[in-house]
C-alpha cells in the first residue's frame, strides 16, 4: 500500500508563486510514475503534470506549460509541483497520484494511489 499526503496549498495572488509537496510512504516510490491533477468546483479532475520514475520525461497540460514545473526526489520519497505566475483559473484542489507503471498517463483512472488533496486559491 502507498500513502500520499499533499501540502503547500494556500491563498495566493495572481502572478505569485507557490510550491506543492507530496510526501509518499509505503512501498518503493522510485519505481512509480507520479502525477499531479486538479479539480475545480463543478469540473472534472484534470491532468496537470506527470513525471516518470527517473525524472527524464515530464509532460504538462497546455494550460500550465511554461509556468509549472514537476519534480521528484526519490531519496526523500517526495514529489513537488512548483507553480509560478499563477492565474485565477488555476484555483482548484490539487492532488498527487502514483501509478504502478513506467508510463506516464494523463488519465486519472490509470493511477493506483491518491492523496487527499490540497486547496489552491488564486485571487485576482
Amino acid at each position: 500500500q502507498v500513502q500520499l499526503v499533499e501540502s503547500g496549498g494556500r491563498l495566493v495572488q495572481a502572478g505569485g508563486s507557490l510550491r506543492l509537496s507530496c510526501a509518499v510512504s509505503g512501498r518503493t516510490f522510485s519505481s512509480y510514475v507520479m502525477g499531479w491533477f486538479r479539480q475545480a468546483p463543478g469540473k472534472e479532475r484534470e491532468f496537470v503534470a506527470g513525471i516518470n520514475s527517473s525524472g527524464s520525461f515530464m509532460p504538462y497540460a497546455d494550460s500550465v506549460k511554461g509556468r509549472f514545473t514537476i519534480a521528484r526526489d526519490n531519496a526523500k520519497n517526495a514529489g513537488y509541483l512548483q507553480m509560478n505566475n499563477v492565474r485565477p483559473e488555476d484555483t482548484a484542489v490539487y492532488f498527487c497520484a502514483a501509478r504502478e507503471s513506467a508510463i506516464v498517463s494523463i488519465v486519472p483512472g490509470n493511477y493506483n494511489y491518491w492523496g487527499q488533496g490540497t486547496q489552491v486559491t488564486v485571487s485576482s
